[in-house]
C-alpha cells in the first residue's frame, strides 16, 4: 500500500509503533520446523551428486533453485523449484543455491538458504515472504543440514570463484543474484546433467510408477465428473478435477492439464479448457501428477464423451492404436531412439494413405523431403519423462535422438491424428477430430515396461473403462495403487 506523506494517527504503520514491535518480542512457543523430504529423496541426491562430481572432476558446481514467478503486481505463483536443484537435493528450497566441489574420492555439498524470520527478528512479522507470521513455520540451516545431511550457510556467505560452472533457474533478483550474476550459466553443465538424468536409478523409477498410478486414478476422478462437466462447466471443470486431485496427492499437476472436447481435441497444446463438452464427441485428456520429489507422469486418452465411438471416431481411434502399439514395439534396449518414431510414422502414413488423404505414395511421405502425412501430426511421438515432463532437454542430439535406448531410461509414445476443423483437406466427416494415445514406459534389460497399462488403449476398452469408471467401480490400477500408498 502506499506510503503516506505524514504519519496518519488512524493507520500507523506498524514498523513505526514502538508498542507493537515490543510486543512481538515475546510470548512465542517453537513450532515444528522439520522439512517434508519425500521419503528416500535425501540418499537419492547424494548419489546424484557423485555422479555430477565424478563427471567434472575439480570444478565447482553451482545450481540455483529460482524464486517463484511473479503473477501479477505483488502477488506470485507457487514456487517450484528448478529440476537440476531438485534431482541434486533431494527437495525446493526458495532462492537456495546448493554448490557442489568435486574432490578426489567424491564430493562436498553446501546449501546456501535465506534464513526464515522467526520470532525476534524484525522479519518476523513484517517480511511477507521470509517471516513466519505469514507464511508459517520455516525449517531453517539447522533443520535442512539435519533432514538432507548437507553442510547449510547463510545466502549472504554465498561467494563464487571466476571458474565456477553454475546452471539452474535464472536469478534478476532475490539474495543470491549478486552472488550468481558475475557467472554465465554453462552450457556444458547443463548438458551433462540432462544426459546423467537419462538413466533412472531404482528410486527414480519407483516415484514415476507412483505417479502414473495415482495419474490413472485421476482419470477415473475425471471420468466419475463428466456427466456433471456434459451438463455444466464443461472442459474447464474436468480440468479442475483432475488439478485438484494431483495437488491433493502430489505437488499438482506436471504441466497444464489438457482438456479438449470436439474441435478443440486437436489443438495440441489446448489448456484454456474454456469450452463445453458435446456427448457426440470425443474428449482429449493429457495430464499428469507430478509427485512431490518432481517427478511426473504424462498420459493420454482420447474418450468418447457419450459413452461410445461413432464409426468415424472409432476409425479414427484404431489407426491411431495401430500406430501406437507399432512404436511401443520398437522400444527396447539396444534399439535406436529413432525407431519408435519410424514405426509410429508409417503406420501413420500408411493409414492416410489408404483413406485418400495423401497427395503422394507412401514411400514418398515418408522420405525426409516429403513428410506430407505430418500435416496431421506436426508434433512428434515421445520424448524422455522424469522429473521434467519434456526431461533432457538440454541433451546434445547424438545422446538424445541420436542415442540407443538403455534400461533405465524413461520415455513417452504419444502418437495421435488432428485433423481440425478448419483444414479443408480432411473429409468433411473427420474434421474437428483428434486422437492421441500416450503411455508412460521404461526401457527393460529385456524389453520395456508399460507403466500406464492400467488404462486401456483399444476403443472397445475404453468404452468399458469409462462406463465403469462414471458408474464409480474401481479399476484394477485403482485398487493395485491404493494398497501400495
Amino acid at each position: 500500500m502506499p506510503a503516506p506523506d505524514e504519519r496518519d494517527p488512524r493507520m500507523p504503520r506498524l514498523a513505526q509503533s514502538p508498542g507493537f514491535n515490543e510486543s512481538m518480542l515475546r510470548g512465542w512457543a517453537t513450532p515444528v520446523r522439520t522439512p517434508v523430504i519425500p521419503s528416500g529423496a535425501a540418499l537419492a541426491a547424494h548419489h546424484h551428486r557423485a555422479r555430477l562430481a565424478e563427471a567434472l572432476p575439480g570444478r565447482t558446481i553451482a545450481i540455483s533453485a529460482g524464486r517463484a514467478p511473479v503473477r501479477a503486481n505483488d502477488t506470485s505463483f507457487e514456487f517450484r523449484a528448478d529440476s537440476d536443484f531438485l534431482w541434486l537435493l533431494g527437495c525446493g528450497i526458495e532462492d537456495a543455491v546448493l554448490v557442489i566441489d568435486s574432490i578426489p574420492g567424491g564430493h562436498d555439498a553446501t546449501l546456501y538458504l535465506p534464513a526464515p524470520f522467526r520470532p525476534g527478528d524484525d522479519g518476523f512479522h513484517a517480511d511477507p515472504l521470509r517471516g513466519e507470521l505469514w507464511v508459517g513455520p520455516m525449517p531453517g540451516l539447522a533443520e535442512y543440514a539435519e533432514a538432507l545431511d548437507v553442510r547449510t550457510r547463510r545466502i549472504e556467505e554465498l561467494v563464487l570463484g571466476d571458474d565456477a560452472l553454475v546452471a539452474g533457474a535464472p536469478t534478476p533478483a532475490g539474495p543470491a543474484a549478486a552472488a550468481l550474476a558475475a557467472t554465465p550459466r554453462s552450457a556444458e553443465l547443463r548438458r551433462v546433467l540432462a544426459e546423467l538424468r537419462m538413466i533412472k536409478d531404482e528410486w527414480e523409477l519407483a516415484e514415476l510408477a507412483a505417479a502414473v498410478a495415482s495419474t490413472e486414478q485421476g482419470f477415473a476422478a475425471m471420468a466419475r465428473e463428466l456427466s456433471s462437466a456434459i451438463e455444466w462447466g464443461g472442459e474447464r471443470w474436468l480440468q479442475g478435477t483432475f488439478d485438484r486431485y494431483a495437488r491433493t496427492v502430489g505437488n499438482g499437476p506436471g504441466y497444464a492439464s489438457i482438456v479438449g472436447s470436439g474441435a478443440h481435441a486437436p489443438i495440441l497444446h489446448w489448456v484454456r479448457a474454456d469450452g463445453d463438452i458435446n456427448p457426440a464427441e470425443v474428449l482429449l485428456l493429457d495430464v499428469g501428477v507430478e509427485r512431490r520429489s518432481g517427478f511426473t507422469a504424462d498420459v493420454t486418452r482420447t474418450i468418447p464423451a457419450g459413452g461410445t465411438f461413432t464409426s468415424a471416431q472409432r476409425a479414427v481411434h484404431d489407426l491411431v492404436e495401430a500406430s501406437h502399439r507399432a512404436g511401443l514395439a520398437a522400444v527396447g534396449p539396444g534399439r535406436q531412439w529413432s525407431d519408435f518414431h519410424a514405426a509410429s510414422m508409417e503406420v501413420i502414413a500408411r493409414g492416410l494413405h489408404d483413406w485418400g488423404m495423401l497427395p503422394v505414395s507412401v514411400d514418398e511421405a515418408l522420405a525426409p523431403d516429403g513428410q506430407q502425412h505430418r500435416r496431421y501430426i506436426v508434433c512428434g511421438v515421445g520424448h524422455h519423462l522424469g522429473i521434467d515432463v519434456h526431461d533432457c532437454a538440454g541433451s546434445s542430439y547424438a545422446a538424445y535422438q541420436g542415442a540407443v535406448m538403455q534400461p533405465g531410461m524413461a520415455l513417452t509414445v504419444e502418437p495421435g491424428l488432428y485433423f481440425h476443423a478448419f483444414d479443408e483437406t480432411v473429409p468433411p466427416e473427420l474434421r474437428g477430430l483428434g486422437v492421441r494415445i500416450e503411455d508412460d514406459l521404461v526401457v527393460t534389460s529385456t524389453g520395456h515396461e508399460v507403466l500406464s497399462s492400467g488404462l486401456p488403449i483399444d476403443a472397445a476398452g475404453l468404452e468399458t473403462w469409462l462406463a465403469a469408471a462414471r458408474a464409480g467401480q474401481p479399476s484394477h490400477a485403482a485398487l493395485d495403487a491404493s494398497s501400495a500408498r
